[in-house]
């Protein structure tokens, strides 16, 4: 898996380009835990769930069914003005979460298709160093190697999309007043 900071960059970056005006706090907020929270499966450990368990590691809470399932629930409880956007940005905050892991170089795999397919996956490439459960393996040379990996393929892209983004809607803004067209 990748580090719990790093799964929080996708909803952080979806923020981003979104923008206050259509997300608010609590569903922004929720985005972030969300695309953590599958991580929340190893606590399995402690009652004898198998990692290669449907609700071991890596196993349901992995899925893009309970990614789903998760947005719709929270999108009732919070009553977001903008419905449909919010379910979206939920729904791919947590549904991140599985993929980035399909990235790794460790672990089982993720059973994205659960429970119609208990298969784990991976992606045809795994360029992402597999995280350490462990505080104390994190704080180490491999721990540090994992945080580079993060930063080649999934902090940069996603810096280089806001800002290239972010960019071209300052620009379009400013093309479209200094040419006295409204937005």
């Amino acid at each position: 898996m990748p580090t719990i900071m790093t799964h929080a960059a996708v909803p952080i970056a979806g923020a981003l380009l979104l923008g206050r005006s259509r997300l608010s706090a609590p569903v922004i907020v929720t985005g972030i835990v969300f695309a953590m929270l599958p991580d929340a499966d190893v606590i399995g450990f402690g009652f004898g769930i198998d990692y290669a368990d449907n609700w071991g590691h890596r196993g349901a809470t992995h899925s893009l069914a309970f990614a789903a399932a998760a947005a719709l629930f929270a999108v009732a409880l919070i009553r977001p003005r903008r419905f449909f956007l919010a379910a979206f940005f939920l729904f791919i905050a947590m549904a991140s979460h599985g993929l980035l892991d399909t990235l790794t170089n460790g672990g089982l795999g993720a059973a994205l298709f659960w429970p119609w397919d208990e298969t784990r996956h991976f992606a045809p490439m795994t360029p992402i160093a597999v995280s350490p459960i462990g505080i104390s393996d994190f704080i180490s040379t491999r721990g540090m190697k994992v945080l580079q990996s993060e930063a080649i393929w999934i902090w940069m892209p996603l810096v280089i999309l806001v800002t290239i983004v972010l960019g071209l809607k300052q620009w379009r803004a400013r093309w479209l007043r200094q040419n006295g067209t409204e937005q």
